[in-house]
């Protein structure tokens, strides 16, 4: 039976070898204060016909990368769920949008081992035209941006999850 705690406080995240497969499970806040990196996450991209991806700026008043640009969705994989599911819940919730309606696509998945990742992470992208109507607890603001501004304003000093750019460079940059 899976346990139920307080989503505000806490959740529950698989822990993994490096092989990708489950071998325990550990509270998130546990899982930070140690330092590990053997947790799933995963990380989506919108992109348009354009090629340009809507990259969001996150609030001022997250306790981690405040006002930093991310990516279009992503999140921690709960203990038990699939990427897939776990790209379909965030979505919802960061977005609220129904990604299941979209023809989203897996593009990889990367490891703190082999790519210096911070976690295991599925990688997806997500076409859309239009501006995501994103939930405003989340982000503060957002840009569409060829990957090449993105990496730019980066190296220009914007603030950023600290995996944006090695996904970027790893997905976009030729």
């Amino acid at each position: 039976m899976k346990e139920h705690i307080n989503k505000q406080l806490d959740e529950y995240l698989d822990l993994v070898n490096n092989n990708d497969e489950v071998v325990d499970r550990k509270l998130r806040s546990l899982i930070y204060q140690e330092r590990l990196n053997n947790f799933r996450v995963v990380n989506g991209f919108v992109i348009n016909t354009k090629g340009q991806l809507w990259i969001p700026q996150r609030g001022h008043d997250k306790e981690i990368f405040p006002d930093a640009l991310d990516f279009s969705v992503g999140g921690h994989v709960e203990s038990g769920e699939e990427y897939d599911d776990a790209l379909k819940r965030e979505a919802g919730e960061e977005l609220k949008f129904d990604v299941s309606t979209a023809s989203y696509r897996r593009l990889g998945q990367l490891s703190p081992e082999q790519d210096g990742v911070a976690s295991f992470m599925q990688i997806y992208e997500i076409p859309m035209e239009q501006t995501p109507k994103y939930n405003l607890d989340d982000f503060n603001r957002s840009y569409w941006l060829y990957p090449h501004q993105l990496l730019t304003m980066i190296q220009n000093g914007k603030p950023a999850k600290s995996d944006l750019s090695i996904v970027v460079k790893r997905f976009y940059v030729k």
